[in-house]
């Protein structure tokens, strides 16, 4: 079978130079406008007179929760995703069908069970991640609403995963310009114009991912793709769906964790530091968020070149786009690393108005990125493990930076830092960050050195 791509772009033969280009601009552009759906929120909400940073830190505990979400999407939606790119570049279409349409059915199921436990549950799992008496209600009614909207989160990030991922990369990018733009527009309207405080942000994010779903569907479902959602492929084998989850687990396990941190920040903080040591880490993983996601835009803009000439056995251009999503990711991350340490206040005043909230968060901001700038090697490295369809270490590096070394870390340094235990808090995140770069640094190069190799034997068999 002829090897089949998307009509935006030549994988397999275009300058990866410029492959990249291409490919990430629209990915980061569409990572950091999603981190607006959650950021915009947490902007006007802390601006809401009189109860801003209450509010603030209350929608800031519901944190955990929206990243589980958003953990599910990916689980399936990046795990799918590369598996397509490989199977296009193999020239099997309708093995990457079947990949599309099972990853599909399982985000419908998905949804469904999630939203009956956030409905159900949300105001007992918010206590247990941090909410206090003056911030539970605020939590609760943000939660009630965003739970609704459960489904339309799944399919959006999940499925337009594979949009990207056959090179469809201007569609991807307005999947989510589509809602971020709703939800920038009806945020001040719900807030402020009809009064609905917390709730009115929570009502526009799922309008505007209502809006993006749509959107994402009615590609999918359409002629313009490459590959199409078709009945005869929702059906679930295990035999296709089980190596998607295998894959997405990594990046699963990397958000999920996220939450369960968030948890274990949240309730440290506020023992030693009260409702604005929780307010503060709001803005502090706002920052990082907005931080990171332009990271894993520019690892989401390799993938398809990797994956794909990956499958084709290209070991030249698999090791190029490698290179250069590396050196892009520390580029970018040593700027914005640079800016956070000499402008730490300018990024809390994005999200609060209180003056001893941010003066806090300055000190805090700069204890927490301390290693930020070393995240373009992690991300660079997880992404390419992802790409090439090394599910196990992916899982492993995923598994040191957070369960083996930060979560013990959380309550290990506040008992050698007594001074300043809330600090010390914080201070646990540069610690694990510069150990488990470390690592995966280390991992990556061996396990890196392995798959080319392995390319190269391979190659003579291919061109006979």
């Amino acid at each position: 079978m002829k090897k089949t791509m998307s009509r935006e772009v030549d994988l397999g033969n275009e300058p990866v130079r410029h492959l990249l280009l291409v490919l990430a601009v629209p990915a980061i552009t569409s990572q950091v406008v999603n981190a607006l759906y959650n950021m915009v929120d947490r902007m006007y909400i802390g601006h809401i007179p009189d109860v801003g940073a209450l509010a603030l830190t209350g929608v800031g505990v519901c944190m955990p929760l929206i990243m589980i979400v958003s953990a599910f999407a990916a689980l399936v939606g990046n795990g799918g995703a590369p598996r397509a790119s490989i199977f296009m570049g193999k020239g099997e279409k309708e093995k990457a069908e079947k990949t599309l349409g099972n990853c599909f059915t399982t985000q419908l199921i998905v949804s469904a069970v999630l939203t009956a436990i956030l409905l159900l549950w949300n105001r007992n799992m918010l206590l247990a991640f941090g909410a206090s008496g003056n911030t539970i209600e605020y939590a609760v009614q943000y939660m009630n609403i965003y739970s609704i909207g459960t489904v339309f989160v799944q399919l959006t990030l999940g499925m337009n995963a594979f949009i990207t991922a056959q090179g469809f990369t201007k569609t991807g990018m307005l999947s989510v310009l589509i809602g971020a733009v709703i939800n920038i527009v009806l945020d001040p309207i719900f807030i402020f114009g009809f009064g609905m405080g917390v709730r009115g942000a929570a009502l526009a994010t799922i309008l505007s991912q209502a809006c993006s779903c749509i959107w994402v569907l009615t590609f999918l479902f359409g002629k313009k793709t490459t590959l199409r959602i078709k009945k005869e492929n929702m059906g679930l084998s295990r035999s296709v769906i089980v190596p998607c989850l295998a894959l997405g687990s990594a990046v699963f396990i990397m958000q999920a964790s996220e939450s369960v941190i968030s948890v274990c920040f949240n309730s440290s903080l506020l023992k030693y530091g009260g409702d604005i040591a929780v307010g503060a880490m709001t803005i502090l993983t706002s920052v990082m968020q907005f931080a990171m996601l332009p990271l894993q835009g520019l690892g989401q803009g390799a993938q398809p070149i990797i994956s794909y000439n990956y499958g084709a056995g290209n070991r030249e251009r698999v090791k190029g786009a490698f290179w250069l999503l590396l050196k892009s990711s520390l580029l970018y991350a040593t700027l914005l690393w640079v800016l956070v340490m000499l402008f730490p206040q300018m990024f809390a005043a994005m999200f609060t108005a209180d003056a001893a909230l941010i003066e806090f968060t300055r000190t805090a901001l700069r204890i927490y990125m301390a290693c930020m700038l070393l995240f373009g090697i992690q991300m660079a490295c997880q992404m390419t493990f992802m790409s090439i369809g090394n599910a196990k270490s992916s899982i492993i590096v995923a598994v040191m930076r957070k369960f083996i070394l930060l979560l013990p870390l959380i309550y290990i340094v506040p008992q050698i830092w007594k001074s300043n235990q809330t600090m010390a808090v914080y201070l646990a995140e540069p610690i694990a960050d510069f150990l488990a770069v470390s690592f995966t640094a280390v991992l990556f190069f061996f396990q890196f050195r392995k798959v080319l190799a392995e390319m190269e034997r391979r190659k003579p068999k291919q061109e006979q």
